[in-house]
């Protein structure tokens, strides 16, 4: 991993989590420098690693979020495991972990006791519901976030059934949320010395980002419906298909783009008609300019309709499949990395979500074994040969 000048280099941070929640959190502190220890299910590894799509046996989403981590086989389940990772725990700067609450107390690990042993600890905790509140022991994972969040509901069209995203959505903003709040943790702890510990809850990022929907309601008593591709505040905004079959989006969102993306369309007319010459105007007749606007895109192929929107400087884009973000020069400069060293060949996977001044960013080789850091992780925490062969016997390791 490219180290140098990276952020969080020299930060250690223990990852005892599995699928999305926590291990998404774990991947960006890597991709900023910190070593990441991955405790694993000594057998079955993180449930991850049973994902589809799959290539050559290898899970693509437990690649993604796994390169470049070091993987440590421990048996939580029995006292002796978890003596090992509370071992661990007492030298790392941060503990991400995302079993159900109180499982955590119960194992003798509340953030009381492993930051007794470890007074700058940041323990970094990603549940369904969180550690407080009614719901606090109820599991959770992403689509029942995005329920109850409220943005199933919001998503898909008048006349379709509510509608989940077919990905880890939840799971990865509530997990962008964890890598903001430890980070914040680590800052406060430069200046006081002290750890903290971050709760996440699955929905909370959700429902912050859809925080309009329930504004609204308090303040009028009206429940945000769904629009398709339309924004329900400013129009013209949606998706459109041109003359060859290819998609775009247009997004007319503020007054100035929109009366640009009339003279684009040739309709100064519009820019004037008391119907669409205002934001407020336009959404009370959504219906209509969006029928002008499909009917303006489908006349030309999409490039042509895309030109002419960047000349008048519309805010506008191509719907990408795969293909064609891997094909696009802006992607592969500055968001897609390859992955090598693992069986899925040649393979591109996007990088870090921002970028700092000065650090060029990680690399992403190989995708660790079950276990295949056991022997080196915890010797360098003091457990000696002899025990570590005698722990592998009993199933309390692997690797």
């Amino acid at each position: 991993m490219n180290t140098g000048r990276a952020p969080l280099s020299g930060l250690t941070v223990i990852e005892a989590g599995s699928m999305y929640a926590a291990p998404t959190a774990g991947r960006m502190l890597r991709d900023f420098g910190a070593d990441v220890i991955k405790i694993e299910d000594p057998t079955q590894g993180d449930f991850a690693r049973q994902w589809q799509p799959a290539h050559e046996g290898t899970a693509i989403g437990f690649a993604r979020l796994n390169s470049g981590k070091r993987s440590v086989g421990i048996d939580m389940r029995r006292q002796e495991g978890r003596d090992l990772l509370r071992r661990l725990v007492a030298g790392a700067d941060v503990l991400i972990e995302n079993f159900r609450p109180g499982r955590m107390e119960a194992w003798g690990m509340s953030y009381e006791a492993l930051s007794a042993d470890n007074p700058g600890l940041v323990m970094t905790r990603v549940s369904g519901f969180g550690q407080t509140g009614p719901y606090r022991e109820r599991p959770g994972f992403g689509t029942v976030a995005e329920t109850v969040s409220g943005y199933a509901f919001l998503n898909g069209w008048p006349h379709t059934p509510p509608t989940a995203p077919p990905f880890g959505f939840a799971d990865s903003i509530a997990d962008i949320s964890a890598a903001f709040g430890t980070t914040m943790a680590l800052f406060q702890r430069g200046r006081t010395g002290a750890g903290a510990e971050v709760d996440v809850a699955l929905y909370e990022p959700l429902m912050f980002i859809l925080g309009d929907a329930v504004l609204n309601f308090t303040a009028s008593g009206e429940i945000m419906q769904r629009h398709g591709n339309a924004s329900g505040a400013a129009s013209p905004r949606g998706i459109y298909q041109a003359a060859d079959g290819g998609w775009l989006s247009i997004a007319g969102s503020n007054q100035a783009i929109a009366m640009r993306l009339f003279d684009a369309m040739e309709r100064p007319d519009l820019q004037t008609d008391e119907r669409y010459s205002t934001n407020v105007a336009r959404m009370a007749n959504n219906a209509s300019l969006q029928d002008i606007v499909v009917e303006w895109v489908k006349l030309r192929p999409r490039d042509e309709v895309l030109a002419i929107l960047e000349k008048f400087e519309v805010v506008a884009a191509a719907v990408n499949d795969s293909s064609d973000v891997v094909a696009d020069p802006h992607f592969a400069e500055r968001t897609l990395s390859a992955l090598t060293g693992t069986p899925l060949g040649d393979a591109l996977v996007p990088g870090p979500i921002l970028h700092v001044r000065d650090y060029a960013g990680p690399s992403y080789d190989g995708v660790p074994s079950v276990g295949e850091h056991t022997t080196e992780v915890l010797t360098d925490v003091g457990v000696d040969a002899d025990q570590l062969a005698r722990l592998r016997a009993d199933g309390v390791v692997s690797g």
